[in-house]
Order: C-alpha cells, then structure tokens, then sequence
C-alpha cells in the first residue's frame, strides 16, 4: 500500500505523520465550499464500498473487540471468506468459447 484517501475531517498533521512514520502518501478528499446539499467525492465509494463489505460479517456490525490486533484479524478473515466465495462463484460458471 502506498496511497490512502482520507475525509476531509483528517487534515492537519496527519499527512506529515502518514509520510513520515509509515511511508504513505495520504490525499484528503474535500468538499467544494460553494457547494450545498449532497455532492459525490472523489474515491469515497472506495471507502463506503468496503466498509459495505466488511458489515456483510456479523462480529464486524459491532465493535466487539479490545484489541485492534484482534480487529485486524477479524477484517482479514471476513475479506478472505468473501474473496473465497468470489473465486468459487469464479470458476463454477462456464467458460465462453468464442469463434475467431
């Protein structure tokens, strides 16, 4: 991982710190100012995307656990079972011939 997008609630040191401590270049995704109501970001259905995904596992709905190692495990484990389901759905349909 080299880049990782963030809302525009994380300004400030954070980008210094990412560059500095973990070697990631953090791009903070802003709204326009002149902008009201709703307005589609940049890259944040990236995010929404995932944290969909990540709340299709039940222990994930509610933060059950006191330890962000444990946590960590828990989102790999529920990225492994649905990339496992993706790859078995993958090669159970048929492969498509074509003329040429």
């Amino acid at each position: 991982m080299a880049r990782v997008w963030a809302d525009g609630g994380y300004t400030g040191h954070l980008t210094d710190w990412t560059s500095q401590h973990l070697g990631l270049v953090l791009d903070i995704v802003r709204r326009s100012e002149d902008v009201r109501g709703f307005q589609a970001l940049p890259r944040r259905w990236v995010v929404e995307r995932s944290f969909a995904w990540f709340l299709r596992s039940r222990r994930l709905v509610r933060d059950y656990e006191r330890r962000t190692d444990t946590s960590e495990a828990v989102i790999r484990w529920s990225m492994i079972a649905l990339m496992s389901r993706r790859l078995a759905a993958r090669s159970r349909r048929p492969a498509v011939l074509t003329a040429g």
